[in-house]
């Protein structure tokens, strides 16, 4: 009796695991990868952006970028990054600032956004700003995903 209910205990774990992998897996089906191409104004920067939707209909974006140079180092030097996400029907919407630290026991530049946003994205724009507010790109575009 002791060695039944073991196997049953068993049968019913290796289903509880089979089924907590499958709902990973498919979580992971619902996210999207987004380059970014090599820049003319900072070529040693990379980076991409991850987004998944959400229960809401929102989009969690998660972006990551190395090596980009600080804002005031561009000519004309600018204050700040601002981070657009491009849209099919609304066009390109301002999402947030890009922030940027050094590694801590590393001089590479680490920046990145995390936000969510209404606007279903089909490309992603980084521009070097003086407003954080800025409702349409007025800067140099130093960095953009590809198509």
């Amino acid at each position: 009796m002791q060695s039944f209910i073991k196997i049953k205990w068993s049968n019913v774990t290796a289903n509880v695991l089979m089924w907590a992998f499958v709902l990973v897996l498919l979580q992971s089906c619902n996210s999207e990868k987004y380059n970014f191409a090599t820049s003319t104004v900072v070529p040693a920067a990379e980076g991409s952006v991850e987004v998944e939707k959400d229960g809401n209909d929102n989009y969690e974006v998660n972006l990551k970028i190395t090596r980009l140079a600080e804002p005031s180092r561009l000519t004309p030097p600018r204050k700040l990054y601002l981070v657009w996400v491009q849209t099919e029907k609304d066009g390109v919407k301002n999402i947030g600032q890009l922030k940027t630290d050094s590694g801590f026991l590393s001089d590479e530049l680490k920046s990145s956004l995390k936000t969510l946003t209404p606007f279903k994205p089909i490309g992603f724009l980084i521009s070097a700003e003086d407003d954080l507010n800025a409702a349409q790109p007025v800067g140099q575009i130093v960095m953009q995903t590809e198509k």
